[in-house]
């Protein structure tokens, strides 16, 4: 009973009850972010949801406009402490974790939960392979059992395992278990960029290559 109903109901009284304080961080963060460069100050990303449904996931904007999406050598995402995409605030943002508050929208439309996998981008999907499909049997998290536990030390293929034990143990006590451990691994500020992250330069050069 908790997987379905109860999970989704605690997640949308949460939610509502957080929208305060969301609109809080937005008065006080959104003119920053925009001022630094004039750009917009969300991002909506889009995202693998439930079932394979694409959906846009709302982020407060870490990087400079029309900053080009640069990949590792396996496909994920370029994380990295030196990446000179960031703006100023962005990477206070990223450090604290602040630039996902405002999934708290998603929670509430619908598209995401508090406690989940962390949602794929759409082009993976061509990469999942057997039973990583089950990642996409449930609505995707701001955060999770990776998330809490692993944060990122752990490639993708690594992450795809994890949400599918996560998915096969859901209990209210495991979700609280992740929730605290997440209160933890954002406090103490560790491992919020990929330490398996390729060089700048080589990334930079990769894509270089790929635009000629």
């Amino acid at each position: 009973m908790y997987k379905g109903f109860l999970k989704r109901l605690f997640d949308l009284i949460f939610a509502i009850i957080g929208l305060p304080f969301l609109i809080l961080i937005i008065l006080i963060v959104g003119p920053i972010i925009y001022f630094q460069d004039k750009g917009s100050i969300f991002y909506n990303a889009s995202r693998l949801g439930k079932d394979g449904k694409v959906f846009k996931m709302f982020k407060f904007r870490s990087m400079k406009m029309n900053a080009p999406d640069l990949r590792n050598e396996d496909g994920s995402t370029f994380n990295s402490e030196e990446d000179t995409r960031m703006t100023k605030i962005g990477k206070i943002l990223r450090k604290s974790s602040i630039d996902e508050t405002p999934q708290l929208l998603n929670i509430i439309r619908g598209e995401m939960s508090f406690i989940g996998p962390r949602p794929d981008l759409p082009e993976h999907r061509a990469f999942y392979e057997g039973i990583e499909t089950r990642k996409l049997e449930i609505r995707p998290g701001i955060t999770g059992y990776s998330q809490a536990y692993f944060r990122n030390n752990i490639s993708w293929k690594e992450r795809i395992v994890n949400d599918i034990f996560y998915i096969d143990n859901i209990t209210l006590s495991f979700d609280l278990r992740i929730f605290i451990k997440t209160i933890v691994a954002v406090l103490s500020r560790k491992d919020v960029y990929n330490p398996k992250s390729d060089n700048l330069e080589n990334v930079l050069d990769k894509n270089r290559g790929e635009d000629v």
